[in-house]
């Protein structure tokens, strides 16, 4: 997709919220790092600041960088960040576009796009990632795979109770903690207290397929661009497993990982979720699997078939 991203200081752009053109600012010189995370975003501070906190204690990755998939917050989101980025170890990228409905696929093929790295982790930014996270999907990955990773869904109590205090302690991986605060106790949530070797085991032998999942998983950059990235026509529901679905057919297959690099995600409204969005979704997978299709005319390069009109189709929230 063409990139109308500028860059600026943070200084110029203070008081400032862009409404006619995407940007990025933040974008750091010197050394490129190995690994890119891609966390998407929309209107939630408060759970994305503690997501970068999370990130400040990554262990034995090495240096990463963070890129910011934007999909058009208002300016709270721009402050928090701003706020945030001095005391943070990692360089951080915000990548911004303008609210104009669910367009979070164009939002995280631009990330891709500005990625420095190599390869590339995707996440949310209400996903909270264990201490080894980064280092897990480098320690896994392989050429011709990519990696499906798992996560623990936290209900709205418990969610609440993670401030960034909460988080600097570890507490998003201590499993007697969240349950004291209302973690429920299921096969979903034991997966926090997997030793490695179990978590290993686990994942040899879950029947779970696996799947591109929005909230973990990663891949190398030319992977993902040799697929031509996300189907820009998608909204909610099923967006992130068609991607998989053609990297699949072009001989990229899925990795299952999902006991072994964690994320918790902290609860809150789908006040976006429409029906016939996921009835969109569904239509454009089965006519893309019917097809045997490794590439779409909708992603990071606009293809023959991608008519402004069906480009640039967008949806309420």
């Amino acid at each position: 997709m063409p990139l109308e991203t500028e860059t600026a200081g943070l200084d110029e752009l203070a008081g400032v919220v862009p409404t006619q053109s995407n940007w990025a600012d933040g974008v750091q010189a010197g050394e490129r790092p190995a690994v890119s995370v891609i966390l998407s975003t929309y209107n939630q501070p408060d759970w994305l600041e503690r997501v970068l906190w999370a990130y400040a204690f990554q262990r034995h990755g090495g240096p990463f960088e963070v890129v910011i998939a934007d999909d058009g917050s208002a300016q709270a989101t721009r402050q928090r960040i701003a706020a945030l980025r001095p005391q943070l170890p990692f360089p951080m990228i915000h990548h911004w576009q303008p609210d104009q409905g669910f367009r979070k696929c164009r939002a995280l093929n631009a990330a891709i796009e500005l990625a420095r790295g190599d390869y590339l982790i995707f996440s949310d930014g209400d996903c909270l990632p264990r201490a080894d996270f980064v280092a897990t999907h480098l320690r896994l990955r392989r050429r011709g795979r990519f990696l499906s990773g798992g996560y623990i869904k936290l209900p709205m109590d418990t969610s609440q109770a993670l401030t960034p205090a909460q988080i600097l302690k570890g507490r998003h991986w201590d499993y007697d903690w969240l349950r004291a605060n209302r973690m429920a106790a299921n096969r979903q949530s034991a997966r926090l207290r997997a030793p490695p070797l179990l978590a290993r085991l686990l994942d040899l032998i879950s029947p779970a397929r696996a799947s591109w999942n929005g909230h973990n998983a990663s891949a190398w950059k030319t992977d993902l661009i040799a697929v031509n990235g996300f189907d820009e026509r998608m909204q909610y529901g099923g967006e992130d497993r068609e991607l998989g679905e053609r990297l699949v057919r072009s001989g990229i297959r899925g990795l299952r990982v999902r006991h072994r690099a964690l994320v918790v995600h902290l609860d809150h409204p789908r006040g976006y979720v429409r029906p016939e969005m996921i009835s969109a979704n569904r239509a454009i997978r089965r006519a893309a699997a019917k097809a045997g299709a490794r590439w779409t005319d909708f992603g990071l390069r606009p293809g023959p078939a991608a008519t402004g009109n069906e480009r640039d189709l967008v949806g309420d929230r």
